[in-house]
């Protein structure tokens, strides 16, 4: 089967990519300057951007299926009008060219941000509406605005399913996501201090099973969560220092606190060039609902999220068979998801 996929050398298309050869199928690749993911593997790369159209059409002319996952993730405010570019327009160029090009099936990655946040005592699932509320992280109201666009495609005849992870983690982190970098600090101890507050967290190899098992057998116009495992950011930490053999001493503070520390990451992000892991948008989304259900895709799709001791264990050990053990080092890429 012949494929074509968008944001291949993110953290997430790595695995997808990884996925899809392993299924036997024929990978062509949306590439820009960083093809660290893809070295080594049979995929056919073509030079362009999901803001360029002929770089589109020359991508999805004589494949059947589509794997769109290029997007501006970010949770600084300040890149708000670049995370509408890329995760709306950009979307909006995939689907006509899939249209264009009679793609027959397109599974677009979205993501749990996507989703109304608010916590109302209950797990967030597919029933759930959509992020409309224009105070929360912009990155979520991108994200649901490029949903929208993928179901009006399919008004207009594109067969188009969406995923909708939660907090990816996992090996071949080569451009050093979000996530990833959370992860690091807590093992080399670049963060001592953890604020009250946990997440769910999903094996980047389990998401691109569960997107392969929704290009297979998802409804049309489907959102389906591939989530994982909750934890609190102390117990993740208290997990990566098991699977590291090591014991760390974390400050566990108030999630309040954390606006004190916005200022700052701040004035160090423009200082360094680094994206800043502590931003307004960072602490909303902590406040939002971080208890999420996948119970959808397990019934339809035969989506599993395996241990989080298992995740934890291989990421780590990925990590440090890398010639970088320390997410210090990495600088802050625009590059990073698409």
């Amino acid at each position: 089967m012949k494929v074509a996929i968008t944001g291949a050398t993110g953290h997430v298309g790595a695995n997808v990519v990884r996925a899809l050869l392993g299924a036997g199928w024929s990978v062509r690749a949306l590439v820009r300057q960083d093809v660290r993911a893809l070295e080594g593997l049979d995929v056919q790369k073509v030079q362009g951007d999901v803001e360029d159209a002929d770089s589109l059409r020359t991508l999805f002319e004589g494949t059947e299926l589509a794997f769109h996952l290029a997007g501006h993730i970010t949770l600084d405010p300040r890149e708000a009008a670049r995370a509408y570019e890329v995760n709306v327009e950009g979307t909006r160029n995939v689907t006509d060219a899939c249209l264009a090009a009679g793609v027959r099936r397109l599974v677009h990655f979205s993501s749990i941000h996507a989703f109304d946040d608010r916590c109302v005592g209950q797990p967030i699932d597919e029933q759930r509406g959509s992020m409309t509320d224009p105070s929360r992280p912009r990155y979520g109201l991108s994200k649901a605005a490029g949903e929208k666009v993928v179901l009006e495609a399919v008004e207009r005849g594109l067969d188009a399913v969406i995923v909708n992870p939660t907090g990816v983690i996992g090996p071949h982190d080569y451009k050093g996501s979000r996530m990833g970098r959370v992860l690091l600090n807590l093992a080399s101890g670049a963060m001592p201090i953890v604020p009250k507050a946990g997440y769910d967290w999903v094996d980047a190899r389990d998401v691109a099973e569960g997107a392969k098992a929704a290009a297979l057998r998802g409804r049309t116009g489907q959102r389906y969560i591939l989530s994982g495992n909750w934890a609190s950011l102390a117990g993740l930490g208290r997990q990566v220092d098991e699977a590291l053999g090591q014991q760390r001493r974390r400050v566990k503070v108030p999630l309040w606190t954390a606006w004190i520390g916005v200022p700052f990451a701040s004035a160090a992000s423009l200082c360094t060039g680094r994206t800043a892991q502590c931003t307004t948008d960072s602490i909303k989304v902590l406040y939002g609902e971080s208890r999420v259900s996948s119970a959808l895709a397990a019934a339809e799709l035969g989506f599993k999220a395996r241990a989080l001791e298992s995740t934890l264990a291989d990421t780590l050990a990925w990590h440090q068979g890398r010639a970088f053990a320390r997410v210090a080092v990495w600088p802050s890429s625009q590059e990073a998801t698409r």
